[in-house]
């Protein structure tokens, strides 16, 4: 009995990843306010670390135990980004 991993085509999610770059790079030159900027910047940040937690770190086919390992430390980084959002955005 075999398993068969179906590969993703890395090579597409690194040029998806190269296009959100871009796309984060260009967001700083749109006629919006710099919290609509930064909003946006984090927006496709998340994209991407979504991109390479699922393709390269093979996060997609593992299974529920992994995901629920995962997700403590990402809601960490929420909470303490939640936490630490008023002072960084009303201190300066």
């Amino acid at each position: 009995m075999t398993t068969e991993r179906v590969h993703p085509n890395y090579v597409a999610i690194w040029v998806w990843l190269v296009v959100l770059m871009v796309a984060g790079l260009l967001a700083t030159h749109l006629p919006l306010g710099k919290p609509a900027i930064n909003n946006l910047i984090f927006a496709i940040a998340t994209v991407k670390a979504v991109l390479v937690a699922l393709n390269y770190m093979h996060l997609k086919s593992e299974n529920w135990l992994i995901y629920a390992l995962a997700i403590v430390p990402v809601l960490l980084v929420v909470a303490m980004t939640l936490v630490l959002f008023p002072d960084i955005v009303f201190h300066h």
